[in-house]
């Protein structure tokens, strides 16, 4: 190991040895974004320096519901801090610096930096200095191998030691853009050998853990958004507006901007203003004070009247003080409520400071509504802007524009950090239209999913670091929390059996719908959803356009649903045959064949990605599908129903609610014929009855005898 001081941090009296050609050199006050797009509210003069020990990136970040990200360099070791920052100041700007995904091009996005930085880099910088390493050219061979040794002792968690390790191999990978001082050996370390090898295990963490949300809490809590949205969004909406006016209306706000009023104006006003609680029965609006008495609410009553709030000392206050009405216990909207619950108004009389919350749960209505029934991820949905949804009317579809960020690169390969309008709109179904309609009317703001639903005046020199406007994932998860807590404290408070049940999954975080939209979609295809919108019609919309889209991402979470339920249902058919199950029709032999092969193919193995189940679907072995009362052997080729998708797509499905009798992909199990059975003995009753028309009569006496001729067929097929 080579003996080295450590860096010192100065102005460089010239460059350091070794640099490569086109590498710049950071000088003290040189900016961390230097080569970095630079939102349009940056300001020059809080943009973070090499010197500085925290590095503000949040003005490099674009998209608008990101949290404040920075990289905080104390929590390196001091020996190696320098060097961190002079190698993490190349990640950030030199135009060469690859990642390890794909190392003949792209550069790392700031957050996955600023990830890398406090998962992993920070513990390898740790140990490397707890050996005396002051540069990273005094790292050997032989210590990266006492590195993975000292790994194996701490018990590190497989998926961190994979980490950890990736991060050397990235120090090691960006070796030709550093001078001699930053360079690892020049042998790949621990001689080029896969991590998997090294460690004699699989990383575990690679699977896609996101849990979807359960059955029953995921009906509950989208029915409550969508009864949100077509019930109570006027009474909310009509509050809302009264509220801001209001606000608007505070003395405080209001100081030289209210219209003078003629001589005696005012009184005719509060005249008629006591006039009207009277004939309502009110009570003046009031507050109690901390020693328990009530007050009149003066300020509340100035806005009402658009009046300063010295009016109280002036003959109209005396009029409103000596009017006798009693003194209320709070504030409330005159907005009344008009939409009912099991015939009941669905809200008490709403009081002023209620109308904020009711306005923010339904906002996060519409969110469950547009993130989960769009199958967009939540980043796209919480920066979809103003006038995102339009009807197109050549096909009557309703399509849904918005920016991604998610593989949005340039030419080079680097990421757009603004991202990019996506070519093809999502198809939605017209309840998300109803909920980017309702979000345009609750705030100004040009985001839909605005982090404030009312502009919050700022102290020059004070302004939030993170500067985007839109809720992060973790404020829209506490939305989510909070609307399931409303609703279940109103069920309790009725007497309703529809509260939103805790999920088994643990909380609902926005990253969690997708998945489950494509389980319900794969699943539950006829269940309602709400507004009698059902799965299979949200299936159908959005795969003639987003969906439909492999680089959307929804897909490969649809054929990750779509592969474990064939996989479970392979599983069951195997189970049956052995049992002695018997099948029937023109393709039972390409069943039984199926079946038994897909289960020796397939049984235990275990998939690298979602994209690599929506490739193994397009298998023939895999193309079974179970119907009412019938079972789809599929050949694409002979298939006389109409194809969901085209022949040589491996998503392609039967659509088992068109089956046509002739088909030659038609097979019938012993769970089949009990299916049909019981529509047979439906039908027998209604042949038998002499009062039925002539004409219903002669067709279901037809569809009667071809159910019995396909029961007998099978029945007979069983004994031989």
């Amino acid at each position: 190991m080579t003996s080295a001081a450590p860096l010192a941090l100065s102005e460089p009296e010239r460059l350091p040895e070794g640099l490569p050609e086109g590498t710049i050199w950071p000088a003290l006050h040189t900016l961390v974004l230097m080569n970095r797009q630079l939102r349009g509210d940056a300001d020059p003069a809080r943009l973070s320096r090499f010197a500085d020990d925290r590095w503000d990136l949040n003005d490099g970040i674009f998209e608008d519901h990101a949290r404040s990200q920075s990289l905080n360099f104390e929590i390196v070791p001091e020996p190696l801090r320098l060097a961190a920052k002079y190698y993490i100041w190349q990640l950030i700007n030199h135009p060469k610096a690859r990642t390890l995904r794909r190392s003949s091009r792209g550069r790392m996005a700031l957050h996955t930096i600023e990830i890398f930085f406090y998962g992993a880099l920070q513990h390898v910088l740790k140990w490397f200095a707890s050996q005396g390493i002051t540069e990273f050219c005094q790292i050997t061979d032989e210590l990266l191998w006492n590195y993975l040794d000292a790994l194996d002792a701490d018990s590190v968690a497989t998926h961190k030691r994979y980490r950890r390790i990736t991060e050397v191999r990235r120090l090691w990978i960006q070796r030709d853009l550093l001078p001699f001082f930053l360079r690892l050996p020049e042998a790949p370390p621990w001689d080029g050998e896969d991590t998997q090898a090294l460690l004699e295990r699989t990383r575990g963490d690679r699977e896609n853990r996101t849990k979807r949300i359960g059955e029953h809490t995921m009906q509950a809590l989208l029915g409550w958004a969508v009864r949100f949205l077509e019930d109570f969004s006027e009474d909310i909406l009509t509050a809302w507006d009264e509220y801001r006016t209001l606000l608007a209306r505070r003395p405080e706000h209001t100081r030289g901007k209210r219209r003078q009023r003629h001589s005696g104006e005012l009184q005719a006003d509060v005249a008629a203003y006591i006039d009207r609680l009277r004939r309502r029965g009110e009570s003046l609006p009031g507050t109690r004070r901390d020693d328990g008495t009530l007050g009149v609410a003066w300020r509340h009553i100035a806005s009402q009247l658009n009046c300063a709030g010295s009016f109280v000392i002036t003959t109209s206050g005396r009029m409103i003080a000596q009017s006798g009405l009693p003194i209320g216990e709070d504030v409330y909207l005159a907005t009344p409520v008009t939409a009912e619950l099991d015939g009941e108004p669905w809200h008490p009389r709403i009081p002023f400071d209620e109308a904020p919350r009711l306005a923010r749960l339904l906002s996060t209505a519409c969110f469950i509504v547009v993130a989960y029934l769009s199958g967009a991820r939540v980043g796209e949905v919480l920066n979809l802007r103003r006038g995102c949804v339009r009807l197109d009317e050549t096909t009557g579809l309703w399509l849904m524009e918005g920016l991604y960020f998610k593989g949005a690169e340039d030419e080079d390969g680097n990421k757009i950090p603004e991202g990019t309008v996506r070519e093809e709109p999502w198809v939605v179904i017209e309840v998300v239209a109803q909920a980017v309609k309702i979000l345009e009317r609750l705030h100004e703001s040009h985001l839909l999913f605005a982090n404030r639903l009312k502009p919050v005046k700022q102290t020059p020199g004070k302004e939030p670091k993170r500067r985007g406007e839109a809720r992060s994932d973790r404020i829209i998860a506490e939305d989510l929390a909070k609307f399931a807590t409303w609703v279940n404290e109103r069920c309790r408070q009725t007497g309703r059996k529809d509260s939103i049940p805790p999920d088994p999954g643990g909380a609902i975080a926005p990253s969690r719908f997708r998945r489950t939209l494509a389980w319900f979609i794969r699943r539950k295809p006829r269940g309602l959803i709400a507004a009698s919108v059902q799965y299979g019609h949200t299936y159908t919309r959005m795969l003639q356009g987003y969906a439909g889209s492999y680089e959307a991402g929804f897909l490969d979470d649809y054929a990750f649903e779509d592969w474990l339920f064939r996989m479970e249902g392979i599983a069951e058919d195997e189970r049956r045959l052995l049992e002695g199950e018997h099948v029937s029709g023109p393709a039972a032999d390409a069943y039984r064949y199926r079946v038994q092969a897909a289960s020796r193919e397939f049984a235990g193995r275990v998939l690298a990605s979602e994209r690599h189940a929506r490739d193994l679907l397009g298998d023939p072995l895999l193309q079974i599908h179970h119907g009412e009362g019938m079972t789809c052997v599929l050949n694409p080729v002979v298939a006389a129903c109409q194809l969901r998708g085209s022949a040589d797509d491996p998503m392609v499905t039967p659509d088992t609610d068109d089956c046509r009798p002739n088909c030659q992909c038609l097979a019938r199990t012993d769970r089949d014929i009990t299916v049909l059975h019981e529509r047979a003995d439906e039908l027998t009753e209604i042949v038998a009855d002499p009062l039925a028309p002539p004409i219903r009569h002669t067709r279901e006496q037809h569809e009667l005898d071809r159910l019995r001729t396909i029961i007998e067929r099978h029945q007979r097929g069983a004994q031989q």
